[in-house]
């Protein structure tokens, strides 16, 4: 190389792809050779608590953007260590001027990257950071709303209708006209890059491999985009049906899913190729004669509003310290059942079929539908157990592939009644029983992830503890022994437990800033409620 040649580097975190990335742009136009590369630095992309298969996701992910690389004549880079150690050896050795990323927006993030622009500022590097994870900019949201994040869902709709459309997104590269660079082979001992990308037995974890899998999800923005083209033909069909939200309206919680939550939340879609694909895509079947609105891409927008609502917040995911979070006396840990129930909780043996099946389909994995979330954080939490937040914010962020810790602690905070919800006051949407008995009527889902009651009458798959000993035998299931107790009597805990909220509600809602619904409709379209009740089954009381 010489002296006069100098290099850009495009350093991944989130935003695993290629496609509508402004950051690999702007690192492309920069300087002379043109390195991209990412750094197992302990926390990148959710790493500090992971389980394996969010780890497994995120390695398919960097293998798909080395193939892709490897196709134009290049690599991904996969380093170990300190980001700060690493560049100031890039500035050195292949005189790195610019460093390029996309804007992590959360606050755990800003102490990396803000070590990170320090040291840009003084070795003479520029950095450019890139808004592409969000639609909008959280941080313009908050200014437009008069430098506090919109208290209600309502307010941010109108807060951001002021701001615009999100930007389209950017056009494909043109590879042919990119100079690659090598490294140097004369790596220090201090500076580890790996010989590939790394696998699962490098950071010696190892593939859940427990109980039957209803999909394999997998990582990487080629699986991606195939995806959201399976994806657009299922909002095409609603779209011409005359509805949206297809997941929402009929959610099947045994069909094979369309998500794409995995792949926005590591990145490898762009939210912005989603969201206008399926506003275009809303607009063309329509001709024009009915006016697209956020309403077709609501899951989105629930998404941004939790970012813009944690940005400045570093105690967003905890609850004493979080300003907008209700300080609510959970079961204390030194209670002799604290661990217990978690515990129970955390491996689907609670004694509810349907709470159960979503807790071993999420460790075998990585992934439950919306509507069985709802409804084991309701359990953990006001519904039954008890238990903090905060103990499901950390179960969910090891093993939910699209855990991220704005929306997920979001989540949670509105399921428990903590945030963002006042009280929901109903007792059918969360009742661990006719919940799952209104969206698996038949008990397919319960029956594949508790296979201990495969052989059950439908009539019992969410009450087993009804069917006669003698019954139970004969299926080979006995309850206490084959499969466990009920570890709380949902009637009792729920009366007791809605007591306590009505407490705390009437205590301190009128003293604290406390974000709520901004209408009944906003509380069934969060909760995913099914409108119709399933009663082709009479269980004996």
């Amino acid at each position: 190389m010489s002296d006069e040649m100098s290099s850009s580097v495009l350093w991944f975190r989130h935003g695993l792809r290629f496609h509508d990335n402004p950051a690999l742009h702007a690192a492309i136009k920069k300087e002379d050779n043109f390195y991209p590369i990412f750094i197992f630095d302990g926390e990148s992309a959710g790493t500090k608590v992971i389980g394996s298969n969010r780890m497994r996701f995120l390695l398919e992910s960097l293998k798909d953007l080395d193939t892709q690389l490897q196709n134009v004549g290049q690599r991904l880079f996969v380093f170990k260590g300190s980001p700060v150690k690493i560049f100031d050896w890039m500035a050195k050795s292949i005189k790195m001027k610019t460093l390029c990323f996309e804007q992590d927006c959360e606050p755990i993030w800003a102490e990396r990257d803000n070590a990170v622009k320090n040291f840009c500022d003084g070795a003479g590097v520029k950095c450019v950071e890139k808004v592409s994870h969000t639609l909008w900019n959280p941080k313009e949201v908050i200014e437009a709303n008069g430098g506090v994040p919109p208290l209600t869902y309502q307010m941010f709709l109108y807060t951001v209708s002021t701001i615009g459309n999100p930007p389209r997104p950017e056009a494909d590269v043109d590879w042919s006209k990119v100079k690659f660079g090598k490294l140097p082979e004369d790596i220090p001992d201090d500076i580890f890059l790996y010989a590939g990308v790394p696998t699962l037995e490098d950071f010696n974890m190892h593939a859940y491999d427990g109980g039957e899998r209803m999909v394999r999800w997998v990582g990487g923005e080629t699986n991606a985009i195939a995806n959201l083209r399976n994806r657009i033909l299922v909002e095409e069909e609603a779209f011409r049906c005359g509805f949206y939200l297809p997941n929402q309206a009929n959610p099947d919680l045994v069909a094979p899913p369309t998500s794409q939550s995995a792949a926005l939340r590591f990145g490898c879609l762009s939210v912005r190729r989603f969201y206008w694909t399926l506003h275009d895509l809303f607009n063309e079947i329509h001709e024009g004669k009915l006016t697209s609105n956020q309403n077709i891409t609501g899951q989105l927008i629930w998404r941004e509003y939790f970012y813009t609502m944690s940005v400045d917040n570093i105690h967003y995911g905890e609850m004493t310290r979080n300003p907008i979070c209700l300080d609510i006396p959970w079961m204390p840990k030194t209670n002799k059942l604290h661990n217990e129930f978690l515990q129970r909780w955390k491996e689907g043996m609670t004694g509810y079929p349907f709470i159960d099946a979503a807790m071993r389909q999420l460790l075998q994995e990585g992934w439950i539908h919306h509507v069985a979330r709802n409804a084991v954080a309701s359990f953990l939490t006001r519904g039954d157990l008890w238990l903090s937040w905060e103990a499901g914010l950390r179960h969910f962020m090891e093993h939910l592939l699209d855990a991220d810790w704005s929306v997920c602690a979001g989540n949670w905070m509105w399921v428990s009644s903590s945030a963002f919800e006042q009280l929901l006051d109903c007792s059918h949407c969360v009742c661990p029983v006719n919940y799952g008995r209104r969206l698996d009527p038949w008990g397919v889902y319960v029956k594949r992830y508790v296979p201990e009651l495969r052989n059950f009458p439908v009539q019992f798959i969410y009450e087993p503890w009804k069917l006669p000993l003698e019954d139970q035998e004969k299926y080979n299931c006995v309850i206490g022994r084959d499969y466990p107790e009920r570890i709380v009597e949902h009637k009792v805990a729920s009366q007791i437990n809605r007591k306590k909220m009505e407490h705390i509600r009437d205590s301190l809602m009128s003293k604290v800033p406390h974000c709520c619904p901004s209408s009944a409709e906003e509380v069934r379209q969060f909760m995913w409620l099914p409108e119709n009740c399933s009663d082709h089954v009479c269980v004996p009381n």
